[in-house]
């Protein structure tokens, strides 16, 4: 299948990505899951109101290949704005976050994050582990060169590609 046939195909309430042309069926996610990607889409538009850059949630697709599509947790596109409101693709954000669940964890460090890395536009990459509350941190440190650490507990999440800091507090919050 091809990236513009998955695009236009009526999966009804289903959520899936397209991986090398073939159909992968995603899992629903948890409240803690859902919790922590409302906090950093707020988290997010609060602070860049005015810049230019704007967050999105997993409703936004991020072409990963020629026949492969993902949808991330949260992704922050700059200096893009859709034409077509109605669009599900606008090319390559700045920032992308996955949380990670122990059915995706592996999924999404193994597969997705080269996949990530591989965006040209792409400077930051942020996993998200709920269960132990840490930050993995993936910069962009040069044209093919990265750093990819995970932050220490209780860490806020500092994203330079955008001038943010996220406090981790509020990333976590549950109430």
């Amino acid at each position: 299948m091809t990236v513009q046939e998955f695009l236009d195909a009526d999966l009804g309430d289903a959520k899936a990505e397209l991986v090398d042309g073939v159909i992968f069926m995603m899992a629903g996610g948890s409240a803690q899951h859902a919790a922590i990607a409302t906090n950093l889409i707020a988290l997010l538009r609060t602070r860049l109101r005015g810049q230019g850059c704007r967050p999105y949630g997993s409703d936004l697709a991020v072409q990963t290949g020629d026949f492969s599509i993902r949808f991330p947790d949260v992704s922050v596109y700059c200096g893009t704005r859709p034409r077509d409101p109605s669009a599900k693709l606008i090319g390559d954000p700045v920032v992308l976050f996955e949380i990670l669940s122990p059915s995706t964890a592996a999924l999404d460090q193994r597969d997705k994050l080269p996949e990530y890395r591989a965006l040209e536009g792409v400077q930051t990459i942020v996993l998200i582990d709920p269960e132990r509350q840490r930050c993995r941190l993936v910069e962009r440190t040069g044209p093919e060169a990265w750093r990819d650490a995970w932050l220490p507990e209780g860490a806020d999440l500092p994203i330079a590609a955008l001038d943010v800091t996220l406090p981790h507090g509020e990333i976590f919050a549950l109430d």
